[in-house]
């Protein structure tokens, strides 16, 4: 999964792609480089990322949308909060949607997908993206995520969505601790007992910068490291930058398991 930000403040490339123009070019080389899903977001969720109104969030991501499926023939995923913005973005051509909230912050999300009938992914969070670093704690953290996403299941189930399309996403950086993430990273394959394909979005985030001592442009190592691990260990779907690094990396993978 590609990874589209349209926005002026994302952490690592906020502002690179704010422009419809710049936008397409790089869902062209993404595409080029290899991706299968595009996701396309049009608000910073970095830690302490204030939100943005509903209108500002449409105008940037739905004049993309609509070009993009025009113009190409790849599956885009709309990454957003705001079930306003979802239902612009499903009728613009999305297909898919990704929900860092798990469909805990508005139960109308779920039956909005729900009618749509597409894949959601629920993402784990506590809080939201402006308070989600300040007050972390888990008695376990693994066994604790792994609880709080059979509750966002369960909420999916409630509004109807259908069993096949619902993915689980652990939550890489959002209300974690470098150690944390480590944790999860390692026992990535434990969250197959929810019976769900998992999605992980560990590209350039600040605990690889922790670990290595790196700022968020040297990164690229440590996130091919983490995609080497999780494509070894039964994730499904891995949202990054770094498109065409990444896409060899999980074809070597793949080479080697099948031989």
């Amino acid at each position: 999964m590609g990874i589209l930000n349209v926005t002026p403040d994302s952490f690592s490339d906020g502002g690179l792609y704010d422009t419809h123009q710049k936008a397409i070019k790089r869902v062209d080389e993404m595409i080029a480089q290899g991706a299968d899903i595009i996701d396309i977001g049009g608000e910073s969720t970095r830690p302490g990322a204030e939100s943005v109104s509903e209108k500002e969030e449409s105008a940037r991501v739905i004049p993309v949308i609509k070009e993009v499926v025009r113009k190409f023939n790849i599956p885009v995923s709309i990454d957003t909060r705001k079930t306003e913005v979802a239902k612009k973005a499903l009728d613009a051509g999305a297909c898919m949607v990704n929900n860092v909230d798990g469909l805990k912050e508005n139960k109308e999300f779920g039956k909005l997908v729900a009618r749509y009938d597409v894949p959601i992914i629920l993402m784990h969070m506590r809080g939201n993206p402006k308070t989600m670093q300040e007050d972390i704690k888990y008695e376990s953290v693994v066994s604790d995520i792994i609880e709080e996403l059979k509750g966002s299941i369960a909420l999916a189930q409630d509004a109807g969505i259908k069993e096949d399309n619902i993915l689980v996403d652990p939550g890489i950086g959002f209300g974690k601790t470098t150690d944390d993430n480590l944790k999860i990273i390692n026992r990535i394959d434990e969250f197959k007992i929810l019976g769900k394909p998992v999605v992980l979005g560990p590209s350039r985030k600040s605990f690889i910068g922790n670990v290595l001592n790196l700022d968020v442009n040297e990164r690229l190592e440590g996130t091919l490291a983490t995609v080497a691990y999780a494509a070894l260990n039964g994730v499904s779907v891995i949202r990054v930058h770094d498109v065409v690094q990444t896409r060899r990396v999980i074809d070597m993978i793949k080479a080697i398991k099948d031989a």
